[in-house]
């Protein structure tokens, strides 16, 4: 049986990716590719639940949980603002923007890791902080690399930089490749208009 390695996320309007990117170019070229391997901006998503390896019959169960889910909770706009990194501004390993979102989405969000506790994904063991990855430190820097990352970050500003409307989530699978994840999206759930 061949398992799928899933998720559940929102996709980032094309005209955010690319405010991203314009916003984001500075740090990449300061910072470059052999510290930080950086997001390409077609895969740049929220994920809401990661859920690993999963089997094709249960990929068909995900899909009904979801639609049912998303039908129960309306569109949406969200807008991106903001640079940091997880877990710590001097111990960084994921660089991020942030994320301006409508008080009915923290909802929306739990219901999904709700229902998909119930199918028997286990529920995050860290508070849901949503954020989207713009690049990973790679592995092992030297306390010069992380200050470079950490002054780089404090040197970058992102003010707003849209507003992007949200009408579905979707159940994608990650194909490990060498080149970094291939996502292919398997399902869309719409979110009620």
């Amino acid at each position: 049986m061949n398992l799928v390695r899933a998720f559940i996320a929102l996709e980032v309007p094309t005209p955010l990716h690319d405010a991203i990117q314009t916003a984001t170019a500075e740090i990449r070229k300061t910072l470059g590719s052999d510290l930080v391997r950086w997001t390409p901006a077609t895969n740049i998503h929220l994920t809401l639940k990661f859920l690993g390896d999963v089997s094709p019959a249960n990929i068909e169960i995900i899909k009904e949980m979801l639609a049912i889910e998303t039908a129960q909770y309306p569109c949406f706009d969200m807008s991106v603002e903001g640079i940091g990194s997880f877990p710590t501004p001097r111990r960084p390993r994921v660089l991020w923007v942030g994320l301006n979102l409508p008080a009915s989405f923290a909802s929306l969000q739990r219901g999904i890791e709700t229902a998909s506790a119930r199918l028997g994904y286990p529920a995050e063991e860290h508070g849901f902080s949503p954020h989207l990855t713009i690049g990973r430190v790679r592995q092992n820097p030297s306390s010069a690399d992380l200050q470079k990352i950490h002054m780089a970050l404090e040197d970058t500003k992102i003010g707003s930089l849209g507003t992007g409307h949200i009408n579905a989530i979707h159940l994608f699978k990650s194909d490990l490749q060498p080149g970094g994840s291939v996502y292919t999206r398997l399902f869309t759930a719409p979110l009620r208009r």
